[in-house]
């Protein structure tokens, strides 16, 4: 019995051992897992910066073009509108596009007026 209490013990110790071994593995691959993730974190928050960045940059874009647009749109149809006042035709919503016959028009006039201010 003494002999048989003696290899159980020796078995134990081996499994102790395997178990220990098994631990540092996992340990390991934990530590290798934490350091990945950090990196993983690291790198998401940066690409993310960039993206808000880049969208920034886009947005301020769009916008100054969308300004230049408005501001083009508005002094090209002033500008036409005008010039087919100075050429006798009528530009208010009354008698838009009927000759004038050279003599001014008030609604003309306002109206073109307005789109100056």
């Amino acid at each position: 019995m003494d002999r048989n209490f003696f290899d159980t013990i020796i078995d134990f110790e081996k499994q102790l051992e395997s178990t220990q071994l098994q631990f540092r593995a996992l340990k390991e691959f934990v530590a290798i897992m934490v350091e990945e993730r950090e990196a993983l974190q690291q790198e998401n928050n940066h690409l993310r910066q960039r993206l808000d960045e880049i969208h920034e940059k886009e947005l301020m874009i769009e916008k100054m073009r969308d300004e230049k647009l408005n501001k083009l749109d508005v002094g090209e149809g002033h500008d036409n509108l005008a010039r087919l006042y100075q050429e006798g035709y009528h530009v208010c919503h009354v008698h838009f596009g009927s000759s004038r016959k050279e003599e001014d028009c008030l609604f003309c006039l306002s109206f073109l007026n307005k789109q100056n201010t």
